[in-house]
C-alpha cells in the first residue's frame, strides 16, 4: 500500500509506503501562518516510510528545532519536522493526491491557540 502526493506544480513528489502513525489537527499560530488556513491537518509518518520521488522540498526554520518543508518553485506547503521527533515527518494532508483517505481523528495539538470560531479539532 502506498500513498502519493506532492506540490501544486509537480516539482516535488513523494510517496508514503505505510499507514500513517496518526492524522490530526494543529492549531498553532505558526501552522496557520505557514498554511494560510485556520488550522493544519498533518499525516504523521515515520521518515523511513516516506520517499521523495521527484525533487526535494526547500526548508524554512520557523523556530528553534523546527523545519517546514515547501516547494521552492510554487511555494506549496509540504511538511513539518521537529528535532525532538527525528524519526518522524509530518506531511500536510492537502499535499496528498488522495487527501480524502486521511480524515483527521480527534487528536489536536496547541488547542490553546485554536481560533474561537473554528468548529473542529
Amino acid at each position: 500500500m502506498s500513498f502519493a502526493g506532492g506540490c501544486m506544480c509537480g516539482a516535488v513528489r513523494f510517496r508514503l509506503d505505510a499507514e500513517p502513525l496518526r492524522v490530526g489537527w494543529c492549531h498553532c499560530t505558526s501552522c496557520r501562518r505557514h498554511t494560510g488556513a485556520p488550522a493544519a491537518v498533518f499525516v504523521d509518518c515515520l521518515k523511513k516510510d516516506v520517499t521523495f520521488t521527484k525533487g526535494r522540498p526547500a526548508f524554512f526554520a520557523s523556530s528553534q528545532k523546527v523545519r517546514r518543508g515547501f516547494c521552492a518553485a510554487c511555494g506549496s506547503t509540504l511538511s513539518f519536522e521537529h528535532d525532538d521527533d527525528r524519526d518522524e515527518i509530518h506531511l500536510h494532508v492537502g499535499a496528498f493526491d488522495r487527501a480524502d483517505l486521511f480524515a483527521p481523528n480527534t487528536e489536536a495539538t496547541h488547542t490553546n491557540e485554536k481560533l474561537p470560531w473554528f468548529p473542529q479539532g
